[in-house]
């Protein structure tokens, strides 16, 4: 009984010390598509992305070629020609898998291309949440856009449009 009474007790103090805290909520989405340097280099890095995708799919397509026409070929091939033809469709296939993580892995042409893009904004976004909390003796910033857990907030603790008014 006394440990449920000092278990209880520590709840209580722990929940009117998080109710002191000063915290702020606003939607990091709706501040980038804000930012037109932001929506410029989504255009231009989707832009990107199809025409990489175009340049995949094609050497996808020759590898399929390749395929088809061995096997139309196959019955016909001495198993010499068979194996090598099976290592070319095989070489081909390897080299439009390297490409297309050269082009779209986490170490990828895209991806570069997107931190140089997309990584100076976030700066200063994230710089102006930042000076913003400070300025105005806030505990914590609460980001709608990217918290799936969050179910309900008052929208007096919404600052997304004060933020995107500091950043203009």
């Amino acid at each position: 009984m006394r440990r449920f009474i000092v278990a209880l007790t520590a709840l209580f103090m722990c929940v009117g010390v998080a109710s002191a805290q000063k915290y702020i909520v606003v939607d990091s989405e709706k501040i980038f598509r804000s930012i037109a340097d932001y929506n410029t280099a989504m255009t231009t890095l989707d832009n990107l992305a199809k025409e990489y995708q175009t340049k995949v799919d094609a050497t996808y397509a020759e590898v399929e070629s390749l395929y088809n026409a061995y096997i139309a070929q196959k019955a016909n091939l001495s198993t010499a020609q068979r194996n090598a033809k099976e290592q070319e469709i095989l070489a081909k296939e390897r080299a439009a898998a390297d490409y297309q993580e050269s082009v779209f892995g986490n170490d990828g042409v895209l991806m570069k291309k997107r931190i140089e893009l997309i990584q100076p904004i976030q700066k200063r976004v994230f710089g102006a949440i930042d000076s913003y909390a400070k300025a105005g003796g806030y505990d914590m910033v609460l980001d709608s856009a990217s918290n799936a857990a969050m179910l309900y907030y008052s929208e007096s603790v919404n600052h997304t449009q004060k933020i995107i008014e500091l950043l203009k």
